[in-house]
């Protein structure tokens, strides 16, 4: 089994808290991840969304885009306007070869609100998410016709964040809207990040390997602090510093037949966790699970 491993930008410059970033370009980010091992990186706010500007940089680090966020506002909104949204960067993704898109629904999220705390998140009920499934089905259909799928990103503090409420999207949504996995968010979310492997890897096109520091999640008063006094406190960290278990995470996607990138998220305070010295912490450790999963790891 082949798998390729990338890493997301985060690490280098936060967009949900700016305060959270080193004073680095793009070109030294991508530098700093290629050193580091990783042949990916998912996009972030350094990143031009012109692939003529984009294609060269890319190049001279000899790394590619495996992958970006998009902040969808589906739950709420209207696929066409969506649709309007989102072909910028579908434009850009096809013209440099992303695998993917990652789709995070931020209408009634509170991620990015550090007033809001943890527990005050929107919860729908299963017939609101069943309306919302078929709606991100239909947006999902449109994108792979447009020749660029995307991935959904189940994420705290946002709609679909617990075990529960991701088994509930799962069921109402058709095949054709991938999973985005993602170990970390999983975890802090209580959920149990093996069965939700069982249970969805059908759907699973994209992997997020964000590891967790539990002891500060469960040092958390959710009913006053936010998602991202949590992410400043250090509730997430690259795998190898953490408290999962990456390798049984990776031999059970290995298990379900699971190809593809395997990207590194992990937002923290760069001046308490050197960027290119947590990069190299969670390649060597990915270099040792995807060892022990049977794994074939792409240049």
């Amino acid at each position: 089994m082949k798998a390729r491993l990338g890493i997301a930008p985060i690490a280098w410059w936060n967009d949900d808290l700016p305060e959270l970033s080193d004073d680095v370009s793009l070109e030294t980010c991508l530098a700093q991840a290629r050193e580091a091992g990783f042949t990916g990186m998912e996009t972030g706010r350094r990143f031009p969304m012109n692939a003529a500007e984009l294609r060269p940089v890319l190049e001279r680090q000899g790394m590619q885009v495996c992958g970006g966020w998009f902040s969808g506002l589906l739950l709420d909104g209207d696929i066409e306007a969506e649709k309007d949204r989102i072909a910028e960067q579908i434009a850009l993704f096809k013209a440099v070869g992303a695998p993917c898109i990652v789709y995070g629904e931020i209408a009634g999220s509170i991620q990015g609100d550090r007033t809001a705390p943890l527990a005050g998140k929107r919860r729908l009920t299963e017939s609101e998410i069943r309306t919302y499934g078929h709606k991100m089905t239909a947006f999902a259909e449109w994108c792979a016709d447009e020749g660029m799928p995307i991935a959904y990103h189940h994420h705290m503090a946002a709609v679909i964040e617990t075990e529960a409420e991701l088994d509930l999207l799962m069921r109402h949504s058709g095949a054709a809207l991938p999973l985005l996995y993602d170990a970390g968010h999983m975890a802090f979310a209580g959920g149990d990040v093996l069965a939700v492997i069982d249970k969805h890897h059908a759907r699973i096109s994209h992997v997020h390997t964000k590891d967790v520091r539990q002891a500060v999640i469960d040092g958390l008063d959710r009913r006053r602090e936010s998602f991202l006094d949590a992410v400043i406190k250090g509730a997430f960290t690259v795998p190898g510093d953490g408290s999962l278990d990456f390798e049984a995470i990776v031999k059970r996607l290995a298990d379900h037949g699971y190809e593809g990138w395997f990207v590194v998220e992990a937002e923290q305070d760069p001046a308490k966790n050197p960027p290119l010295e947590m990069a190299k912490i969670g390649h060597t450790e990915l270099l040792r699970v995807m060892a022990a999963a049977g794994y074939t790891v792409e240049a």
